[in-house]
């Protein structure tokens, strides 16, 4: 089978090719958003969208037009790269995978891609880029497999370069034969279903103090000055901090539960609708909205999705699979009886069984009756609430390709 998978490092430019990578960025951004204005043009006046092929001629326009000369400094594959993520955007739209595309944002994401014409050299941590020329990399890791495309992308005030390889693997043979089910919560971050649990990270929570005062001392500073622009450097760097932090706790997480179990089971869960805002309308004000604020935000903190995602993919690897079950009532039906109520679930923390006065943690008896869901998924096809397969594959990670 043929594996798909990225390596991601950080680049260290010099001073003119860093001005080159931003002015490359800030002509996809301008391809880009033309392209899209372009569409949102045609769509008004009634006519039909544009298609990729359409659109490439009119960046050849574009390019020979006397105002947007400059977009000839830029490599032209980058630019098409460009549109092709713009037809991308479209496509997610219309299979309602995704809100309608928006316009990019100049220091948000900025990032161009090359599909080809890229040497790398390991051995001397270097890479190839057209119109670039070699630039240093901080080597972590060995590269494997054939080079599909590189990306290079900036975060914070830093530059970083994403090489997706592909190679032929052996089907992987699961080293694990147990199953288990997880329960996704606040106050423990992962509780499993033989009893033990993660406690949770809150990356954000502990540096919520430090980056509100940054961002006080950002908002009193003239915009665009020399030192407004210092104080949102350093407000994107503990943004950077927090987003490393959690991405390292899910990282070692998932890595050591898809090495353990051949059958993850988690919710189905709906982050987007769980972290909705109470706020309300003009007539119709909302109810306990400091309260659910502080609730949206310790649920986005977690990075619940990012975790299920990194599941999926790493128990693919590793010869297993995760299942997703309705999480309707988990904490609510007793694991002995199979009584269902809410009167079992008295507080946050404790589950008392009303019918036969079973007691156990809540966040276990969810993790125990996730799990038992998933046998009856298994064997008869409950359906999920989000519309997604209950056997999830990753889409990205692994491409099986019958021999």
């Amino acid at each position: 089978m043929q594996r798909l998978q990225a390596y991601q490092f950080a680049l260290k430019p010099n001073g003119e090719q860093q001005r080159l990578m931003r002015r490359f960025a800030g002509s996809c951004r301008h391809v880009y958003n033309k392209a899209l204005a372009l569409q949102q043009a045609r769509h008004e006046a009634g006519e039909k969208k544009l298609s990729y092929a359409a659109l490439c001629k009119a960046l050849t326009e574009w390019k020979a037009g006397p105002e947007t000369l400059w977009l000839n400094e830029t490599p032209s594959q980058a630019l098409q790269q460009a549109l092709k993520n713009l037809e991308r955007a479209y496509q997610n739209f219309f299979e309602k995978r995704a809100d309608f595309p928006r316009f990019k944002k100049k220091g948000q994401s900025d990032s161009f891609r090359y599909p080809q014409g890229v040497k790398l050299d390991q051995g001397n941590s270097r890479i190839f880029l057209p119109k670039l020329g070699w630039l240093r990399y901080r080597n972590s890791r060995e590269v494997l497999g054939e080079l599909r495309n590189v990306t290079v992308s900036s975060s914070g005030s830093k530059w970083y370069i994403s090489i997706q390889t592909q190679r032929e693997v052996g089907q992987p043979v699961p080293t694990a034969t147990t199953a288990i089910g997880i329960d996704l919560g606040i106050a423990r971050f992962a509780t499993f279903s033989d009893g033990s649990y993660l406690a949770p990270l809150n990356s954000f929570k502990t540096q919520q103090a430090k980056l509100a005062k940054y961002q006080r001392r950002m908002a009193h500073k003239q915009k665009f000055s020399h030192n407004w622009k210092k104080a949102k450097a350093k407000v994107q760097k503990i943004h950077t901090q927090i987003a490393n932090a959690r991405r390292d706790f899910l990282h070692k997480a998932s890595c050591q539960i898809s090495q353990n179990h051949a059958m993850i089971v988690i919710e189905d869960l709906q982050v987007r609708n769980m972290s909705k805002s109470a706020k309300g309308n003009s007539e119709q004000h909302g109810k306990q909205v400091k309260q659910k604020s502080g609730l949206n935000r310790s649920i986005l903190d977690q990075g619940w999705a990012e975790f299920r995602r990194q599941l999926e993919y790493k128990a693919d690897w590793n010869g297993g699979f995760v299942m997703a079950v309705p999480p309707q009532y988990t904490s609510q039906t007793c694991p002995c009886c199979s009584h269902v109520s809410k009167d079992n679930r008295q507080t946050q923390a404790k589950f008392e069984c009303v019918e036969c006065g079973f007691e156990e943690n809540a966040d276990l008896v969810g993790a125990i009756n996730i799990l038992a869901r998933g046998h009856r998924v298994l064997a008869c096809g409950e359906p999920v609430q989000s519309g997604r397969s209950v056997k999830q594959e990753p889409t990205e990670a692994t491409q099986a390709i019958a021999a």
